[in-house]
């Protein structure tokens, strides 16, 4: 049976209620949208809508990605929260586990589709994304996805719009600034090759050495299930490289990393985004410093935004929000501004409401969705000093 874990908010009240385990998607109750109880009256801050507006989420809560959606999920519960304590518009937030599994995930989309759901936030992975989000493009069911970095996501109709950064707007910056700045001539690229988002990656790290005129020594592949990479990394090694290049999940990172400085590898680790990921220094402890990662989202940003986001999150959880904390929390708050927009709940509103979406504060900066439906914002490079992240000087 799906883990099915339900988020109810009611008016004036910000407390969450997690419900059990169901294999259906959803619970959502029809009648709020039959008399047209989601569209409102007014627009922007002065919106008020009578019902309340029903929100999917769909995350990989087990599975190979479960760290990616367990932050995610604390992105949602804290925005959620924070939304609901306005005048005008209540949310409900029903999120399901789509296991990691791009068949799982096409059976929650199927059932948000079916229930009167005005948007579905996610898949996690870009591979689940791909299988599921036809389904909802079909049954004009509006998708905001908040971690799918690889190319062609939004490209599957216009109902498909996210707020994460593509891999082809971060990685070439990533590789820009650290061959700038440490000199990089020749590097070895790895990659998992059977997974959408890490073969996205590769394909635009390819690119981007080739821009910089750095020289490809080898190319190795593995599988995204991989976590002995001895063989590859010595093999790596005896090529001399100035840099390993590596597009892979923080799973597969973790003991990459650790298996790379084991071996003597000391030269720099340029990761992609699945390395912006708390989990890899805590893991790999110390075989973690060094290592360079292109993100979406400044932790040491001082913006009002990311500041407020920030202490609210570590008071709520008692810990530091990652990137997929930040960028799910984002995703919600911008999904309250396209439902304010119309100052409408309805599929199609809501769908009109996000290519609105311009210049708009959050803890990730500036988000403007442009004419392709994905997000723009301001990317960083960094790099792991001290057991943390830090902005690459």
């Amino acid at each position: 049976m799906r883990k099915v874990i339900r988020t109810a908010a009611l008016l004036g009240a910000s407390a969450l209620l997690l419900a059990g385990c169901s294999s259906t998607g959803g619970d959502n109750s029809s009648s709020e949208t039959a008399d047209g109880g989601l569209v409102g009256t007014g627009s922007g801050d002065s919106c008020v809508i009578e019902a309340t507006v029903p929100v999917g989420a769909a995350l990989s809560l087990t599975g190979g990605a479960a760290s990616y959606g367990e932050s995610q999920q604390k992105g949602l519960e804290l925005a959620l929260d924070e939304l609901n304590a306005k005048d005008g518009v209540t949310y409900s937030l029903k999120v399901e586990d789509d296991g990691s599994d791009p068949r799982q995930a096409i059976s929650v989309f199927e059932g948000f589709a079916g229930d009167k759901t005005s948007l579905v936030i996610g898949p996690t992975l870009s591979n689940t994304a791909f299988q599921a989000q036809p389904v909802a493009q079909e049954a004009g069911l509006p998708v905001l996805a908040i971690s799918n970095t690889a190319a062609g996501i939004t490209e599957q109709g216009d109902f498909i719009f996210r707020d994460s950064l593509t891999e082809g707007q971060v990685i070439p910056q990533t590789i820009g600034s650290a061959a700038e700045k440490l000199g990089l001539k020749k590097v070895v690229v790895m990659y998992s090759n059977d997974d959408a988002f890490t073969q996205s990656g590769y394909d635009v790290m390819a690119e981007a050495l080739e821009d910089q005129g750095v020289e490809v020594l080898d190319t190795l592949t593995f599988s995204v299930k991989d976590t002995d990479f001895r063989s590859l990394l010595t093999a790596a090694k005896e090529k001399n490289p100035d840099a390993l290049v590596v597009s892979a999940l923080i799973e597969a990172a973790i003991p990459l990393v650790t298996q790379a400085r084991e071996l003597g590898i000391d030269e720099p680790i340029l990761g992609g985004n699945g390395f912006n990921n708390p989990q890899l220094m805590k893991d790999a402890g110390a075989a973690a410093e060094g290592v360079i990662v292109g993100a979406a989202w400044n932790s040491a940003s001082d913006s009002p935004e990311n500041t407020d986001f920030l202490a609210a999150f570590e008071e709520r959880f008692g810990s530091q929000p990652d990137q997929f904390a930040a960028q799910a929390y984002t995703g919600l708050q911008i999904v309250d501004h396209a439902v304010r927009a119309n100052c409408s709940g309805e599929r199609d509103d809501v769908r009109d409401g996000l290519t609105q979406v311009k210049d708009l504060a959050t803890p990730l900066g500036s988000v403007t969705i442009n004419s392709d439906r994905d997000a723009e914002h301001a990317a960083v490079v960094q790099i792991v000093q001290d057991g943390k992240f830090a902005v690459l000087d």
